[in-house]
């Protein structure tokens, strides 16, 4: 069965770039496997006239929009496997469709690998978390503290102290240097040199020296990778900011593959919801013309 585009990911950035493509009339399919980055979050904040809702009621919404167009197809599954094919591309899903399609767009999102700390999973999105715009407001100006997993995390302790006074807990991942150390003290961060050992009840952290600290909430900085590698196995170009290698796009969010387009937290180095929709704008629109003036 074959398609003028194919979204792989039907999360923010996905459905926002079907849309796109549905109101101009193009036959689309939209293959998503459920596993949106921010489904651990009870709120979603910062996106304009959403701001507080449920983040999976803010894609329910979208998805039930998208599918009153009639040119609009939904397949729950995942894209295991993509390639060139003629002059389009063909796409294997998990549940053994082959299918193919003129364009794709690349909607595939990220993972994020926390540090291996017993208690911060189970809080992660409610009291532990990693964009202080997404949700340092709603911690009403309390002791908020930052678990370091590299030295990248000195960027959460110098934002933080304007949500709330900000700890610092270095856990071995390294040391302030005297450039750093000046201005950490100029916000007013205070430092915790003590190993972590675990964090229990809302936000408490236990030290390996048995002290017991208890934030309004915790900051720590993940390690993003890739959701999937369809953008792999057709040979797109990556670039890096440090944090992850992300899809390289350029300015209509077309990858290095002629026809692909990639767009959302798999094509940039930060993301947020209203980011994902406005990224997606564009490649929606942008895929649409390809389909025209190529």
């Amino acid at each position: 069965m074959s398609y003028d585009a194919i979204i792989v990911g039907g999360s923010y950035a996905g459905l926002s770039a079907a849309l796109q493509l549905a109101r101009a009339r193009r036959r689309i399919l939209v293959i998503d496997e459920g596993m949106r980055r921010n489904r651990f979050a009870a709120t979603s904040h910062g996106f304009l006239g959403q701001d507080g809702r449920a983040p999976g009621a803010i894609a329910a919404d979208a998805r039930e929009q998208l599918l009153r167009y009639p040119t609009v197809e939904w397949r729950d599954a995942r894209a295991e496997e993509a390639e060139k094919q003629g002059e389009g591309f063909s796409i294997r899903t998990s549940d053994g469709r082959q299918l193919s399609a003129r364009r794709l767009v690349l909607a595939i999102g990220v993972t994020d690998e926390l540090p291996e700390i017993p208690g911060l999973a189970e809080r992660w999105g409610r009291a532990a978390f990693h964009c202080p715009y997404c949700h340092g407001y709603e911690l009403d100006q309390g002791e908020i503290g930052v678990i370091a997993s590299s030295e990248a995390s000195m960027h959460h302790a110098l934002m933080l102290p304007d949500w709330g006074r900000t700890t610092l807990m270095l856990d071995g991942c390294f040391s302030p240097d005297a450039e750093q150390q000046a201005k950490l003290d100029e916000r007013g961060v205070t430092i915790e040199t003590a190993r972590v050992k675990e964090i229990s009840g809302h936000a408490d952290v236990v030290f390996e020296d048995g002290r017991t600290f208890s934030f309004a909430g915790l900051f720590v900085l993940p390690k993003p990778r890739l959701a999937s590698t369809i953008a792999e196995q057709l040979g797109c170009d990556f670039e890096e900011d440090g944090l992850y290698p992300f899809i390289k796009t350029d300015l209509t969010k077309e990858t290095s593959v002629p026809g692909v387009f990639a767009c959302g937290d798999a094509a940039r180095a930060a993301g947020s919801v209203a980011l994902a929709v406005g990224d997606g704008n564009i490649a929606g629109a942008a895929t649409h013309q390809s389909l025209i003036f190529r």
